[in-house]
């Protein structure tokens, strides 16, 4: 394993564009697909959903993905991740994009990772507070593999979140943080797995029953409501994240949103504001805003790649383990 970590820090070192690979080919990774071939830095050299994959270390062609629709990515299987698994020693950095309606999910493929010796960086956008705490939980398995892994690292949690830990400086005491988003879709069917997820957190939904429903029982949902979501004291993995970095125990710590599902426009404008003391006794907030004009995409997607490169900077420093998205600044990928 020592060898492995060494020859795999050389090759990290290079001046070299990065090879990612993306599992699930849904919204966020179709975006992320985008992303990364506007990028120098990083190149697409895998993607994944759960009955297909292409792999091409040399980078895959965005074009030959504009027109997929889930269920006809590359090569037709149903075990797409053992693939990438088994190739993956070609890639720099792996972006977890998939659906995580089981909290286990996303932990149990990561584990086999570890298990089968990948040596690099992986970064998640999860949502869900007991999901990313089971991440934390394979610190040991993860650091013994050679893997530096970042979680929580989407919009919130990640970017909202990262924003509350710098603004948590101006305080002696952070007395709260209020996080609330508004989310545009023009089409629920492009971000299935992220609608779905959300259904989960309104009243008399949970993980299991969202998991269960068929995507007419989902249409019917919103159509019910309109289309429009309203989402409260979510289970949000901010508060994790937040408490891990030691700026303010999760209790104190809220999520809330309103979804949209048949409209690109933000219902609401995304906020966070974080109230505290100051050290000369006044009590104020600050309030971190995100353009109504940038996507779900854009403020998951693009925190996650700027987190991915500075996993790769610790990865070349020999530094492997577990960190939160609230530990470490994203970095700007070119």
């Amino acid at each position: 394993m020592k060898q492995q970590q060494v020859l795999k820090l050389k090759r990290s070192t290079r001046n070299e564009t990065a090879n990612i690979a993306v599992l699930g080919a849904g919204g966020l990774g179709m975006a992320a697909a985008k992303m990364l071939a506007k990028k120098k830095e990083m190149r697409l050299a895998a993607i994944a959903d759960k009955t297909g994959y292409i792999i091409d270390p040399r980078g895959i062609d965005p074009v030959l993905l504009e027109t997929k629709k889930p269920g006809e990515i590359g090569i037709n299987t149903d075990d797409a991740i053992t693939h990438i698994i088994e190739n993956s020693q070609e890639f720099d950095g792996i972006f977890l994009a998939l659906p995580n309606l089981a909290n286990s999910f996303i932990p149990d493929i990561v584990s086999r990772f570890a298990d089968a010796g990948y040596n690099g960086v992986m970064v998640d956008a999860m949502k869900r507070s007991q999901a990313v705490e089971m991440i934390f939980e394979l610190d040991d398995v993860i650091q013994d593999a050679g893997i530096t892994y970042i979680t929580g690292a989407g919009a919130t949690p990640g970017l909202l979140t990262c924003a509350a830990a710098i603004a948590s400086n101006s305080f002696m005491e952070v007395t709260g943080v209020d996080i609330n988003f508004g989310v545009g879709v023009s089409n629920w069917e492009s971000y299935r797995a992220t609608i779905r997820e959300d259904i989960a957190h309104l009243e008399g939904f949970d993980l299991q029953k969202a998991a269960d429903m068929t995507c007419a029982e989902i249409k019917l949902e919103l159509d019910n409501r309109k289309g429009i979501l309203h989402l409260h004291d979510m289970e949000h993995a901010d508060d994790v994240l937040l408490e891990r970095a030691g700026i303010v125990s999760r209790e104190k710590v809220t999520v809330s949103g309103v979804v949209d599902t048949r409209n690109p426009r933000k219902p609401v404008s995304t906020t966070m504001t974080l109230t505290g003391k100051t050290f000369d006794g006044a009590v104020s907030s600050h309030k971190f805003i995100l353009g109504d004009e940038t996507t779900m995409a854009a403020n998951v997607v693009g925190p996650a790649l700027g987190w991915m490169k500075a996993g790769l900077e610790f990865h070349a420093r020999g530094i492997y383990g577990v960190f939160g998205s609230a530990e470490l600044m994203p970095r700007f990928v070119l």
